[in-house]
């Protein structure tokens, strides 16, 4: 990235005023806050389908701060540059709720560039059986219901109850207040009532603003500019993720408006996207299509074997003109149609020797494994014709211009969707929500100018979109496979299949620096392997030891009986703090309170002043029995959960006000309930797990954790401390490591040394000494915690298993190194590990053999002492004396 960009991307005003603002506006833990810590109202969630993430309720929690500043009028139009991908439209969807709930905005003014992005919007947020709609299928807010209506053109006396919302292009709008029509919109009929604009794309709106065009009148941005005007309570709030704030004009415009930043590179890191790849050869484009679908075909068959059944990984072939698209579908059929076991062995074994691609290696290496005569069959019928589609741009249009393409292509990750194989000659960056995009194959050797090369990196941006596909029963948002084997990592990967010419991989990588789009070279990598010694194989300890792993349990419905299993205590009083109009983190913290200038009165006995308990909960959607029954199973009646003195019934709240406050009012203490009642929300829905982990331990053979393995490591990155760098470490000189190879960080390869260093004074106390890997690639083999009080449901992998035989007795420790600047946030882990006692634990079968111990974490330097707490513990002689004659 260019020093240019980074500079002015760190001056953005209004970003940097609400980041240094947001302690005392969001955090309601901060000592030092002097206004109400703010949260999302409830019944935003409520009423989306998705789950908002963290960056996006940030978004929302940024564009709050303006609302709420005493010059809010100052921020009628904003920016939200966000990366491509990272769901602008659920933020959109929550805005228009929140906007019409708290600010009583009923009128939505929705514009894009293109019909493509306006239909993909209508199915986000006007079409309930659309299978990409945003909403719940029916909204409520404080208990009434909310309709979302398509018009278009706003209603003079707006009904109660309806959110009036028009979708439409910008040429469109133009051409409508340019030639007004008898009831059609003008400039007039949009000043009647507040409108709020959300303006998608919004890069394409500033054309005047970078040519410094003459006829404004004309410009998409001065149409905008208007009906933002014809109100002043109107305001826009505008969304991209490719603003030009290189462009001086650009930035001069939007320093002061851009709300909020989430840059491409942050989403890719923080696991929301997929990992993005270049595979660049000096190939033709047949053998790039080939490549392209071994590699698919190989990824879906990787995913079936993992049990991910509905796993339909999309190739994109992207020409630069229409008649070399359709050439090459047709040219990709007609070799699909032709292939047969001898070409397709040939063409493995001849790219075998030349190809520099790790995921094109394990391809190659896969496939030679297989049954080449049942791959041919598969290949033909998964990329046969009828699985094939071609769209190309329509420049007065956009593209997915024809309405049957935009369903196929708005639906591939749909089970009934056919569609394998897109070839189009289109920037595909607009209009294009795509999850399940794995490859994307540049066509055609021409030269590449730096204003194409954008359009790629904007395409690339789009693919890496996440595919949140269902894996062990459970959907995740962000990636999980980054630290496991390198084939399950191509299921959350795309890669990009392109050319080896210097000036234009010059300029690709000036547009990915440009965007701030993280993409690796798939030949950047070193993959190193290791295989178990031939010596431990040989041995009584692999081939019928065992080690051993704590079992989860289901959590009995019987077990959810009242608030108190969710961490509520309604034996003592509880407080809402209403001088700053929002819950104390303690509520419980009544009499030791010691603001002088507060005091505490009653507000009601939820068993007793049910009519003021029934109105807040119908203003909560959570609170509906069909929702409440998702975390309370043992709850049988409403009435059960308003009254039971295991329930609400047997809360006592009471509010912190100001002394010199009047008594409270209805509308106070009903406000006081709805702010206990989000935190009762959050006390469900946190605490109600369905798993969690005991204190008795299972076996698992030896032999099926302990294998070869291999793992791939980016190159040395200069970003990278020296600490965190991986490499091999040969270890056939130490008969009590089980692999020939350590693959260890700078920290792991400390505590393998530690260890090694008192390997002779174990042997004083034991016959078997090994000390296992316990590499994530391998196996499921995790710790739970267990106990009355747990905090992590999850699970974790120890890195290290000391296993040390005895004459009558087995030892397993479990050893953790960890960096300092995870030891907080990863304590429970070592709570759990020192947790693991023999008295503290039932290891299943073998009890009276078998000694489980886990240790303090290993960190840098070993200040913990781990060779103190072995010796505490009686597993490590103390002294040299201990064992020399």
């Amino acid at each position: 990235m260019c020093r240019n960009q980074k500079t002015k991307k760190s001056k953005l005003p209004l970003v940097n005023l609400i980041k240094h603002d947001s302690n005392r506006f969001f955090d309601p833990d901060n000592p030092q806050r002097d206004t109400s810590p703010f949260e999302l109202p409830a019944y935003v969630q409520a009423n989306l389908k998705h789950h908002l993430q963290p960056y996006q309720r940030q978004a929302l929690l940024h564009l709050a701060w303006t609302l709420m500043q005493p010059n809010h009028n100052q921020y009628r139009q904003l920016l939200f540059n966000m990366a491509t991908g990272s769901g602008k439209t659920d933020v959109m969807a929550a805005i228009i709720l929140y906007l019409y709930a708290d600010y009583g905005y009923q009128n939505f003014l929705f514009v894009a560039n293109t019909n493509a992005v306006v239909a993909k919007t209508i199915d986000n947020l006007l079409n309930s059986a659309a299978e990409k709609y945003l909403y719940e299928p029916n909204i409520t807010i404080n208990g009434e219901h909310v309709e979302i209506r398509s018009v278009q053109q706003y209603p003079v006396h707006p009904e109660a109850g309806v959110i009036y919302l028009r979708l439409t292009t910008i040429q469109s709008l133009g051409n409508d207040l340019s030639n007004p029509r008898e009831n059609g919109l003008t400039y007039e009929s949009l000043s009647y009532q507040p409108l709020l604009i959300l303006a998608d794309e919004a890069h394409h709106f500033s054309a005047q603003t970078k040519s410094k065009a003459e006829q404004l009148n004309r410009s998409w941005e001065n149409v905008l500019d208007r009906v933002r005007q014809s109100n002043p309570a109107n305001r826009q709030l505008e969304f991209t993720a490719t603003i030009d704030l290189l462009n001086e004009s650009v930035y001069q415009k939007y320093r002061d408006k851009v709300v909020y930043q989430y840059d491409l590179s942050q989403f890719i890191k923080e696991g929301y996207a997929k990992r993005v790849y270049r595979l660049q050869a000096n190939n033709d484009d047949s053998t790039k299509m080939l490549n392209a679908v071994l590699l698919s075909q190989y990824r879906k068959r990787l995913a079936h074997a993992l049990g991910i059944q509905e796993f339909k990984p999309v190739i994109l072939f992207k020409a630069n003109k229409i008649a070399i698209s359709k050439q090459t579908r047709d040219s990709f059929l007609t070799q699909i149609a032709a292939l047969n076991v001898q070409d397709l062995g040939r063409f493995i074994r001849q790219q075998q020797l030349t190809s520099v691609s790790q995921a094109l290696k394990s391809a190659y290496e896969y496939w030679l494994s297989q049954d080449l005569a049942t791959a041919v069959v598969e290949l033909k019928r998964d990329f046969q014709p009828l699985n094939t589609i071609n769209v190309n741009d329509s420049p007065r249009e956009g593209f997915l211009g024809d309405q049957n393409d935009l369903h196929n292509l708005n639906t591939l990750e749909s089970p009934d969707n056919p569609f394998r194989a897109i070839f189009a000659v289109a920037k595909l960056s607009e209009g294009w929500d795509v999850l399940n995009l794995y490859d994307i194959v540049r066509i055609g050797e021409q030269p590449t100018t730096l204003n194409q090369t954008t359009s790629e990196a904007q395409l690339i941006g789009r693919g890496a979109r996440y595919n949140p596909f269902r894996y062990q029963s459970k959907i995740s948002y962000t990636r999980r496979f980054d630290n496991q084997k390198p084939d399950r990592q191509l299921l959350e990967s795309l890669y990009y299949h392109t050319i080896n010419e210097p000036t234009y991989l010059d300029n690709l990588k000036k547009s990915f620096d440009k965007m701030d789009l993280p993409v690796e070279d798939d030949s950047d990598f070193d993959v190193f392997a290791t295989k178990v010694k031939p010596g431990f194989k040989q041995t009584k300890v692999y081939r019928k030891g065992q080690l051993y792993y704590n079992i989860v349990e289901d959590v009995p419905d019987e077990s959810f009986t009242s608030l108190a299993r969710y961490g509520i205590d309604t034996t003592t009083i509880s407080e809402v703090n209403l001088v700053n109009s929002t819950q104390e983190t303690d509520y419980n913290a009544g009499a030791n309170h010691s603001d002088a200038l507060t005091e505490t009165r009653p507000v009601l006995n939820f068993k007793t002043d049910q009519a003021l308990v029934k109105k807040a909960i119908a203003r909560n959607h959570f609170f509906r029995f069909n929702q409440l029954t998702q975390h309370i199973p043992t709850l049988k009646t409403m009435r059960e959960f308003c009254t039971g003195d295991q329930w609400l019934g047997g809360i006592r709240l009471f509010a912190r006000v100001s002394r010199d406050a009047a008594p409270l009012n209805r509308t106070q203490q009903l406000h006081a309930v709805e702010q206990y009642l989000v935190y009762v929300q959050k006390q469900l829905v946190n605490n109600f797990q369905r798993q969690r982990g005991t204190n008795r331990f299972q076996a698992m053979p030896i032999a099926h954790l302990v294998h070869d393995y291999q793992k791939r490591v980016p190159r040395h990155d200069n970003k990278k401390f020296v600490s965190e760098w991986i490499q091999p470490y040969s270890m056939k000189d130490k008969p009590w490591y089980v692999y020939e190879e350590a693959i260890v960080d700078k920290l792991e390869k400390a505590c393998i040394d530690l260890i090694g260093s008192f390997v002779e004074r174990l042997k004083v106390n034991y016959t078997e000494i090994y000390l296992i890997r316990n590499d994530e690639q391998n196996s499921n083999f995790k710790l739970h915690d267990f106990g009355q009080h747990m905090t992590h449901y999850e699970g974790f992998m120890p890195d290290f298993i000391l296993y040390l035989g005895a004459e009558q007795t087995i030892y397993q420790i479990y050893i953790e190194p960890k960096g300092s600047q995870l030891i907080e946030q990863d304590q429970w882990k070592e709570d759990l590990l020192t947790k693991i006692e023999p008295q503290n634990v039932k290891v299943i079968g073998e009890c009276s053999q078998v000694r489980l111990y886990g240790v303090r974490f290993f960190i840098q330097g070993d200040t913990r002492n781990i060779e103190a707490d072995l010796q505490h513990k009686n597993l490590l002689p103390k002294h040299n004396a201990d064992y020399l004659g």
